[in-house]
């Protein structure tokens, strides 16, 4: 396999397929395909919605957008960045995945490889997706075309950690491919490249990444409900405990977005389906799945203590994306504090500059405020840390309240003194 003779094509350009096909555009020839033809004519016009990419480094790389998969036909590299969120029952959803693999069986050709970086569980890019490109294309896995496995390591919103600063775990379902895939990577990461022994080895070590993370808050979550019991303030006594060297600087909060909130569950499937049940990442997952609800109940409680009305009361809630910064909806937890408010018969709003209004219509069904008017809300719920809402400082914040309206501060964005309640 010749490096030199590269031609890949990025199937799926999101907030990890668009960073990395700009950067693989810089030394070599490349085709991003996504089956969205919007996405495809805002990247022809220079612009990305996601964020992740100004215009100016759009302008910057000659790469070629397509939905038309015969326009990848030529390429010799499939790289597939595909979502793999969870279905409504929390178990893995591999329909994007597998329709991406039934892409690639349909042009892939002799010596071609095609390399995974979607998360998924152990055994996945061989069980699950290979089969699918050999039904499709007729050809031998490991003889006719090759695969690798290179997961996603994208932040969203995060401008320090780009693709090529963050040290790349690859892999290769032959030792041959697996050198050539690590080059390839190598080519572009300056951070250095981790070759794994297996490509199941690398989905493995990918799904633990998030998962760790997930456990990590979840005990935290945990001590703040408890904290919340005993009437101490959690921050107060994360200060404390991390005068510590060895104290992990973890907080308390939502836990949503492409991967902290979902990855844990592709594992648990695994663990499952080969007789395990995996009790701690299961408890942990149950924690922070409701700590929407706790948010919601708390500041009821302390609206309540100010007689304030909760049935049929206003409350506003500032942001709704998964996380400060960014225009990510995905798999957003503030969605549950929206929804627990909204049963205790509150009329809540939701503000965030960040978010697209129809995309926010599309995947929840909730309509943005274009601004909240001051004086109006009897309860105001800091969900999200935009630097917006930073900025605009407490005393401007409190003010879209009305007299004595409570302020929940759920990132601690502001002193203990600042507000009525938080995590």
């Amino acid at each position: 396999m010749d490096i030199d003779n590269t031609r890949i094509a990025v199937i799926g350009l999101g907030y990890v397929g668009l960073p990395l096909a700009v950067e693989f555009a810089k030394k070599y020839p490349v085709v991003g395909y996504d089956i969205s033809t919007p996405r495809i004519q805002e990247l022809r016009q220079g612009k990305d919605s996601s964020l992740e990419v100004e215009p100016e480094e759009l302008a910057k790389v000659s790469m070629t957008y397509t939905d038309a998969l015969d326009d990848i036909r030529d390429c010799n590299v499939y790289i597939v960045t595909v979502p793999t969120p969870i279905d409504e029952y929390k178990s893995p959803d591999l329909r994007p995945l597998i329709s991406a693999s039934r892409a690639v069986g349909q042009i892939i050709g002799r010596g071609d490889v095609v390399v995974y970086e979607s998360t998924v569980y152990p055994g996945a890019t061989e069980e699950d997706c290979i089969p699918v490109i050999e039904e499709v294309s007729g050809l031998r896995f490991n003889q006719d075309f090759f695969a690798g496995y290179s997961p996603e390591r994208i932040n969203p919103g995060d401008k320090e950690h780009r693709v090529t600063t963050i040290k790349k775990v690859t892999s290769g379902s032959t030792p041959e491919v697996a050198d050539f895939v690590d080059a390839l990577y190598g080519s572009i990461i300056v951070a250095g490249t981790h070759k794994a022994t297996s490509i199941k080895v690398a989905e493995a070590a990918k799904v633990i990444e998030n998962t760790q993370r997930d456990v990590n808050i979840a005990l935290i979550n945990e001590l703040s409900l408890i904290f919340a019991k005993l009437g101490i303030d959690t921050e107060e006594v994360l200060k404390a405990a991390g005068t510590k060297w060895n104290f992990l600087p973890f907080r308390p909060g939502l836990v949503g977005g492409h991967c902290i909130g979902v990855d844990p569950y592709y594992l648990t499937h695994k663990a499952q389906a080969i007789g395990y049940h995996p009790a701690m990442i299961l408890a942990g997952r149950r924690i922070n799945d409701g700590m929407g609800q706790h948010v919601a109940g708390q500041t009821v409680k302390l609206m309540l203590k100010r007689s304030l009305t909760v049935n049929g009361g206003r409350a506003l809630v500032l942001g709704l994306t998964f996380k400060e910064n960014c225009p990510d909806l995905r798999n957003t937890r503030v969605v549950d504090i929206l929804a627990e408010l909204e049963s205790f018969g509150m009329n809540v709003e939701v503000w965030d500059p960040w978010v697209s209004t129809a995309e926010a219509q599309h995947e929840y069904g909730i309509t943005p405020i274009a601004e909240p008017a001051p004086g109006s809300y009897d309860a105001i719920v800091l969900a999200v840390g935009h630097r917006q809402f930073v900025e605009m400082g407490i005393d401007r914040i409190r003010a879209l309240g009305k007299s004595g309206a409570v302020v929940y501060d759920v990132k601690y964005l502001f002193p203990t003194a600042a507000t009525d309640g938080r995590l």
